[in-house]
């Protein structure tokens, strides 16, 4: 009720007036009709500006008992619910009127009658108050004594009575006099409503009164063109009165339009101007360096070469990328450089300029340069650097190296064009070795221990020999002896039986011994331990001395058969493994793989299938790696009337067995069957001289897990698709030659110079030596198996299919999605299988399209028959990226309901004493140091870490700050579940 008095109270003064009936512009009699026939009387008047009128007058005073009625023609309501009256009369005073009775009267009763229609007649409604209704009694204000005065002197009444609700189509008014001497000069009908309008940015339509003289009829206003609602829904109400009242709710002009008229016109922002969003605000001329194309505009675009990131106001003016820094600074201590340089001189018009710094090896030949290794180390860090100085170690000695100094901004991701950068070129000094990593335990006896050790990383030269100290565990270190080897393996003799020594290893080049490495515990035998396992190997002599003369026999009646065969052999032994492993396959023209190990003699095979090269024309240049069988190697190969080419040569070691010679060379009879651009190219063999060689075209970018952690978040969406299409168009051929693959992972897919992946490593896998260094490989039944990488069927029952090769390329996707990141992370490969047996997939990683996760999904569907074929995902594939649009869908990091089975991967804190042993047993050990200068040394200063310190500390390949970012969380979720109990 307060509401509605203070709505009446502030309220909008301006009504509209329907007449629906004027007496006062009859221009004949009015006609009404009169009972009794003695009582009212029409007659000509006088208004009171002297116009001529019908009126009606009475007095008969002097009679007693007066009841005396006029009544008015039908008049129609035309839908009003409340009726307002106005009458003008005068009235003589009684007191004025010599000799009059008691029964004299100065008022008179108004009286309405509804209808459907016009039926009244002279006896119709009856002359009583039922079934009239009375409206009021009406007295006047002034009343006149001097009747011989003339009009002009008369005391004129007004009056206005309402009614209501009236109903009917119409009604009759009439007026009662008993005993009044009085003339009813005029009669105005009419009822109210409230006018068109427009208030608060919105239109109201005229809208009749309620039919109380409380009453408030809502109306809905709408928007006038170009307006928008804001808060609630905008209303006005309409009083008894026809009064506005104020109203409730607002409409607002809309982005690209502006109030004006006192908020009557949204008028669009002239060309020029802009609004970026509905409201009050005016329109703002268009910032530097923008523009608008017509009117109306709700925010203006960039002129060309100019940019404006997500969240830069769109007042802010447009910005350019920045010029290239200058007046670059190097300074080199051996392997070590030290970079400053100058800010470029033209920021774009931004404030966040930060740098990157892209490393190339250039090496001593004459190929083109690559870009640097993982081991490459970059303080504070390599991209996102904010002051303009950088210190590189870990470089190779004797290397030339080119460092592209990048100015990047906010905007320059957006610019079609590469980075401006200043490039500067240097060449390391002489240094010494790198510490050796590993060390293993090969054999030990009562009083000697045989060890091998890997090549230090970084060899920075010709290792000349390797210098290990030893000592017995619980002596002083100054105690120690030394041991000279030539090669990575020694043998330590004259030590005490059941003894722990400690062992360190260094390597030596011309510049001297490197560091040595960690140290190593390794225990001699006791006598005891020492005949427990020679009782334990005596049966195995004995079998081997059997096998032996079973092997002499074998060999004896092999040589009987194979003279007997010799003049009985086919004319095409070729053909016939076609068709030995083509039958119910085979397409006509469709070629096939054939398996080299089916030959009598494998070295047959890679007659056939890989073409020997004249080792005068290849020339090694150097050692950019190692692999299973020896060294790999880039070099040059000129072939007779050929250009020279950039080559990858695989060496195979010296003192090989025959079956390591075989196995290796498999790979290049493997190899040399396929043609295709997205599988490595054979160029041929060298088998003719040592070393013996497998020859392949050259990919500057190496393999593809380490080239994607080396350029973490460099590439589009696009270019990430681009390279998955090239794997599986690769794998489509190898499927459609009915070869598997079995060991289809990123690190052996091999990228060049314009990002083509070709899919490498054919067949090696499988013959890989029983080595537990290697964790990515896990031994099982018949071989060894890369768990997280290998179907389930094939993981138990060893049934290697096209469908097992397609789950791994589930596994490859989301290694190039993720840029590098390991599979699964530090689960155990136990875990990792019992995971995927409980349906666990991996989730999707950081900003990946649905539609790539949802493919990858596919992939690994536990029935390989539901698994995509691989024409089907090329063809998938090719649809993204004619429709980039199907790209932009991502869902949210770490969203899946799978998370807790990750959670066993996390340790618990509470396990460990300092945050350096947190940080190595999370696999980070290598930001022990950042952390401490961020003094972030306790486990309750490390639990409040969000992303963005994360990367104040350092860490800047994204798999690393998710991995810290999730121990982090889960530390904080297991200190407030400490702090719930303790509570």
């Amino acid at each position: 009720m307060d509401i509605i008095r203070l709505l009446w109270i502030i309220r909008i003064v301006w009504a509209v007036e329907d007449v629906l009936m004027d007496s006062t512009t009859a221009t004949a009699e009015l006609g009404w009709t009169i009972y009794p026939s003695l009582g009212w009387e029409e007659v000509s008047g006088y208004d009171e500006n002297m116009n001529t009128i019908r009126t009606y007058q009475v007095c008969n005073v002097f009679d007693a008992s007066q009841n005396n009625w006029v009544r008015t023609k039908y008049i129609r309501r035309q839908g009003a619910q409340r009726i307002h009256v106005e009458m003008k009369f005068s009235v003589r005073d009684c007191s004025s009127i010599p000799k009059v009775p008691g029964s004299c009267k100065e008022t008179f009763n108004l009286y309405y009658f509804e209808s459907d229609s016009d039926v009244a007649t002279k006896v119709y409604p009856a002359w009583m108050e039922n079934p009239w209704v009375k409206v009021d009694t009406i007295a006047a204000d002034e009343s006149f004594s001097q009747v011989d005065l003339g009009v002009g002197m008369m005391k004129i009444n007004t009056e206005v009575r309402s009614f209501g609700p009236v109903s009917r189509n119409g009604f009759y008014l009439a007026f009662q006099d008993y005993g009044a001497c009085m003339s009813l000069i005029a009669v105005k009908v009419f009822y109210r409503k409230c006018p068109r309008i427009i208030r608060n940015g919105a239109i109201f339509q005229e809208t009749l009164s309620g039919a109380e003289s409380t009453s408030l009829v809502s109306a809905r206003g709408t928007c006038v063109p170009n307006g928008e609602e804001v808060d609630v829904p905008i209303k006005l109400y309409c009083n008894g009165d026809g009064e506005w009242l104020v109203p409730i709710g607002r409409c607002v002009c809309k982005a690209g339009y502006e109030s004006v008229d006192n908020e009557t016109v949204c008028k669009a922002c002239p060309s020029g101007s802009f609004k970026a969003s509905q409201g009050d605000q005016q329109c703002l001329q268009c910032p530097i360096n923008s523009r608008t194309t017509n009117e109306g505009a709700t925010n203006c675009i960039c002129r060309s070469g100019y940019y404006r990131t997500d969240s830069d106001p769109l007042q802010m003016p447009c910005t350019t990328v920045p010029s290239a820094p200058h007046r670059v600074i190097s300074s080199v201590n051996e392997t070590s450089l030290g970079l400053e340089w100058d800010p470029p001189k033209e920021s774009g018009g931004r404030q966040d300029v930060v740098y990157n710094i892209i490393c190339k090896s250039c090496g001593s030949g004459r190929g083109s340069c690559t870009r640097c290794g993982d081991n490459v180390q970059f303080v504070p860090r390599q991209l996102g650097l904010t002051d303009p100085r950088v210190h590189i170690s870990d470089l190779l000695a004797h290397t030339q190296y080119t460092f592209e100094i990048q100015a990047v901004n906010g905007v320059s991701d957006q610019s079609p064009y590469s980075p401006q950068f200043t490039a500067v070129n240097i060449t390391t000094n002489q240094a010494a070795p790198s510490a050796v990593s590993i060390m293993h335990q090969v054999s030990r006896a009562v009083d000697s221990i045989t060890l091998s050790w890997s090549q230090p990383d970084q060899p920075n030269g010709v290792i000349l020999d390797y210098e290990l100290q030893y000592y017995e565990k619980y002596t002083a270190e100054s105690n120690s002896s030394l041991l000279r080897s030539q090669t990575n393996t020694a043998v330590i003799r004259g030590l005490k039986q059941g003894t722990i020594y400690v062992f360190q290893v260094r390597a030596r080049t011309v510049a001297g011994f490197g560091r040595f490495s960690g140290k190593m515990f390794f225990q001699t035998m006791t006598e005891d331990e020492y005949n427990s396992s020679l009782q334990e190997k005596l049966p195995l002599i004995i079998g081997s001395a059997a096998a032996g003369v079973v092997f002499l026999i074998a060999v004896v009646v092999l040589i009987i058969v194979c003279n007997r065969r010799g003049s009985d052999r086919t004319e095409s032994e070729y053909t016939d493994k076609i068709q030995h492993y083509t039958s119910g396959h085979m397409s006509p023209g469709m070629k096939i793989y054939i398996d080299p190990f089916t030959y009598e003699d494998p070295n047959e095979a890679v007659r056939e299938f890989a073409k020997e090269i004249d080792v005068t024309g290849v020339k090694i240049e150097q050692v950019i790696g190692a692999g299973e069988f020896g060294e790999v190697c880039s070099g040059n190969l000129r072939l007779p009337g050929k250009r020279e080419i950039l080559v990858a040569i695989k060496t195979l070691k010296s003192g090989y067995t025959e079956k390591q010679r075989r196995d290796f060379l498999s790979e290049a009879s493997i190899m040399g069957q396929f043609d295709h651009p997205n599988i490595i190219h054979l160029e041929g063999v060298v088998t003719k001289s040592t070393p013996v060689m497998i020859i392949t075209e050259f990919m500057e970018n190496g393999s593809l897990d380490s080239f994607l952690r080396q350029n973490d978040g460099q590439f589009t969406v696009i270019q990430l698709v681009g390279m998955l299409r090239g794997i599986a168009a690769g794998m489509k051929y190898l499927c459609d030659m009915n070869y598997v693959h079995r060991d289809l992972a990123a690190r052996n897919i091999l990228v060049n110079s314009n990002l083509v992946c070709k899919v490498s490593d054919f067949g090696l896998s499988r013959f890989l030596e029983d080595d537990t260094s290697d964790p990515t490989y896990t031994s099982a039944l018949g071989g060894k198996i890369p768990i997280r990488w290998t179907a389930p069927e094939a993981i138990q029952y060893r049934k290697f299919t096209s469908s097992s090769d397609v789950w791994s390329y589930g596994i490859v996707m989301w290694e190039v999605m993720s840029y590098g990141e390991r599979p699964y992370w530090d689960m155990s490969n136990q875990d990792v299988i019992n995971a995927i047996e409980q349906d666990y997939r991996l989730p999707p990683p950081m900003d990946c399209p649905n539609a790539l996760h949802q493919l990858m999904l596919d992939c690994w569907q536990k029935d390989r028959n539901n698994r995509p074929k691989f024409s089907q995902i090329v063809n998938t594939l090719d649809k993204m990226i004619r429709n980039p649009g199907s790209l932009k869908a991502t869902t949210p990091l770490s969203s899946g309901v799978h998370l807790p089975l990750l959670d066993r991967s996390t340790p618990d804190f509470s396990s460990f004493s300092t945050v350096d042993e947190w940080l190595d047993a999370i696999k980070m050990g290598q930001y022990k140091e950042n952390f401490a200068n961020e003094d972030l040394t306790t486990f309750e200063a490390v639990s409040q870490m969000t992303m963005e310190d994360i990367m104040k500390v350092g860490v800047i390949l994204a798999g690393h700050q998710k991995k810290i970012l999730n121990s982090v969380q889960m530390m904080r979720a297991q200190m407030n579940q400490i702090q719930s109990v303790e509570v």
